[in-house]
């Protein structure tokens, strides 16, 4: 259930917010539905999926140095810290050699890693996350804190419910690292983590924002399909 408007964070109890907190209030039984069909789900695959889980993690292991699991700091409902569970696409330490977004020449990237990202086989540890309460299935990609702390007041909006392994946002950015890359030989003189900032990260909220005011059970369990198709395609 949600929060009440009073028991928010500060910078989440803003005008620009309260609009998306009524239509949300107004779909609290559609709320609870989401989670539990969350714990059922993760609960479900988690069985047959832990074989081939082992499987890539053996692959991750003796492809590059370092450990199996990349966990870092990222943020979910009411503004909550949490550490995300992915399959390391990266070489060791990569977050502490380039910025938090990659683009499609990264060469922090690992040859099994690449491989991984383009099946969206590293999300499937996020599972864990799921059954804990950090993560949905459907949601807002969680970001980390720093860039959550760029945020337009409206942005904040997106961390009213829990963060998602996927979105309607993850399906039309599904090649984001091309996306920035397009966007740097339009502004070489930026940054990577300058180009998300400006460029990708408010477009995405386009659509993370739409999806707020159109939620319902219905609507995820389309995403999940239409995310199962682009992965195949």
């Amino acid at each position: 259930m949600l929060k009440k408007w009073s028991e928010l964070p500060g910078r989440m109890r803003k005008k620009e917010v309260s609009k998306y907190y009524k239509i949300l209030r107004r779909r609290q039984g559609s709320i609870c539905i989401k989670r539990v069909i969350d714990l059922f789900l993760a609960s479900f695959l988690l069985i047959p999926l832990l074989p081939v889980m082992l499987i890539i993690a053996v692959m991750v292991k003796t492809d590059s140095r370092g450990p199996v699991f990349f966990r870092q700091e990222r943020v979910t409902q009411y503004g909550k810290i949490y550490r995300i569970f992915k399959f390391r696409t990266m070489v060791q330490d990569a977050d502490k050699k380039g910025p938090s977004v990659t683009s499609g020449k990264d060469s922090r990237i690992t040859k099994i890693g690449g491989k991984l990202r383009a099946l969206r086989l590293d999300e499937l540890p996020q599972l864990f996350n799921v059954l804990t309460g950090d993560m949905s299935f459907v949601g807002t990609r969680p970001e980390v804190p720093e860039y959550v702390d760029r945020y337009t007041p409206e942005m904040y909006a997106t961390l009213l419910l829990p963060a998602g392994i996927t979105s309607r946002t993850s399906i039309a950015y599904k090649e984001e690292a091309e996306v920035i890359e397009d966007y740097k030989r339009k502004y070489p003189e930026k940054s990577t983590e300058d180009i998300y900032i400006e460029y990708v990260l408010p477009e995405k909220m386009v659509y993370n924002l739409k999806y707020l005011e159109t939620f319902s059970i219905c609507g995820d369990l389309k995403i999940m399909f239409d995310t199962a198709l682009a992965v195949l395609k």
